[in-house]
């Protein structure tokens, strides 16, 4: 069965579960389109990264990329698991202080941090700047002049490494938008800077080289070109990182041609790389910081909807249209992202007909998964769409001016709304009208 490949179990009613909640229940009670979580499931992805590193017995941060999925109470989980958290903007930042996520614990990252960005997080004292470009340097020493304080700040460099992703997520390549590039001196003119400045603590470097990533070897090989820089750092200059960041982009499992790596293999390879280079070095073992998040999220996430009409073209195609689409999922219209979904109500049916699933955009690019089989299909089944956890609710739009869907945890059998459903209230609340 097709569950067979995702965290999901189906109930003696043949429906669909969560965390031992009827999935159909649930879209009676909240409706459709619907994010479920398992939260079961996120814990335990949190734990099989934390519990590595602890077992290996070195220093690291596991931070969850907040931009895959950032609510109030999926901050308030990675902070009961002991996670630390990566922002990228002064509205996930905001929301992670509302979640009373601890500050010494946040590192801010993006590559345009616009002035009051970088005011609101060192006003707040976070733990870690993630510095991406000359002109963020004169940001950050103008408000930490003015406000006579300090901040730790990482580099962020670009090792010139292509990872096998799609191209919109491939981050490491010479010719990004992020970061310092190690090649053609940008990086060595940063470190002097940030290093002879004494309002910033500069710990070490940080690296992201794409997302989606099925092997180790790209990592692997960027943690050699940046303890190559190192080594020319600490000859040249006696420095010492304190920290050695390698990002995240750990893939997961969207649909059964995907074979991630188990995570804990990703992060002994890397733990036993980054002991190797810098005993050939002569330096301490930095702490490792990786970063999460599609990993955390992805495959403890689907997504309800309700079948609306079903086309079929003879000889050609059998269509089902559901009540979402690109508004809930933008991947399969931006990256061309495949997943595998089940009628929640029908989950013990074996698979009788090969169909293709609309979302309800006016777009003829809005399919949502091709070529699904499912059993016979009829008008208000509920299909489930699995591994949408990160980048689901995250990227979720008002385009055709659909409401935002709702978000409900479960747990232990138990489930709580987190995200209240859009209204249409909601989406005209600042408009203003024309006189």
């Amino acid at each position: 069965m097709i569950t067979d490949n995702h965290p999901f179990k189906v109930n003696s009613a043949g429906h669909l579960e969560a965390s031992g909640v009827d999935l159909v229940q649930l879209a009676e009670t909240y409706g459709t389109p619907l994010y479920v979580y398992d939260v079961a499931i996120i814990r335990e992805n949190c734990r099989n990264f934390i519990r590595t590193f602890e077992n290996l017995g070195v220093r690291a941060q596991v931070a969850y990329a907040s931009k895959a999925f950032s609510t109030i109470a999926m901050l308030q989980v990675m902070n009961q698991e002991g996670m630390s958290l990566d922002v990228v903007s002064q509205g996930e930042l905001y929301t992670a202080l509302q979640a009373e996520f601890p500050v010494n614990k946040i590192h801010m990252h993006g590559n345009n941090k616009s002035l009051e960005e970088l005011t609101m997080a060192i006003d707040h004292d976070i733990g870690c700047i993630v510095v991406d470009n000359f002109h963020e340097i004169e940001l950050i020493e103008r408000i930490l002049r003015d406000k006579n304080k300090t901040i730790d700040v990482l580099m962020r460099v670009t090792p010139g490494i292509e990872s096998n992703t799609h191209r919109y997520i491939m981050t490491g390549n010479e010719d990004s938008k992020f970061g310092f590039n190690l090649s053609n001196g940008q990086a060595d003119q940063a470190f002097l800077r940030l290093r002879n400045n004494p309002s910033i603590h500069f710990k070490g470097l940080h690296a992201h080289i794409g997302s989606q990533l099925f092997e180790t070897e790209g990592m692997l090989l960027t943690a050699e070109l940046l303890f190559k820089k190192l080594d020319c750092w600490h000859t040249d200059y006696g420095f010492i990182p304190d920290v050695l960041n390698l990002g995240g982009g750990f893939g997961i499992r969207y649909t059964k041609e995907d074979e991630p790596l188990p995570y804990p293999e990703f992060v002994k390879e890397l733990t036993s790389a980054v002991k190797e280079h810098a005993s050939s070095i002569g330096i301490p073992m930095p702490e490792i910081w990786i970063e999460p998040g599609r990993a955390i999220a992805g495959n403890a996430g689907l997504t309800l909807y309700t079948v609306g009409s079903i086309k079929e073209v003879p000889g050609v195609r059998n269509y089902i249209a559901v009540d979402g689409g690109m508004t809930d999922n933008l991947r399969p219209a931006l990256y061309q992202a495949t997943y595998e979904g089940v009628l929640a109500n029908k989950a013990s049916a074996t698979a009788s007909d090969t169909v293709s699933v609309a979302g309800k955009c006016c777009e003829s690019g809005d399919m949502l998964i091709w070529d699904l089989p499912l059993p016979d299909v009829d008008e208000n089944d509920i299909l489930a769409v699995f591994s949408t956890g990160a980048y689901g609710y995250a990227m979720a739009n008002n385009y055709n001016r659909f409401p935002k869907p709702a978000v409900v945890f479960a747990e232990n059998g138990s489930a709580q709304l987190v995200v209240r459903r859009e209204t249409y209230h909601d989406m005209v609340k600042n408009d203003i009208s024309y006189e």
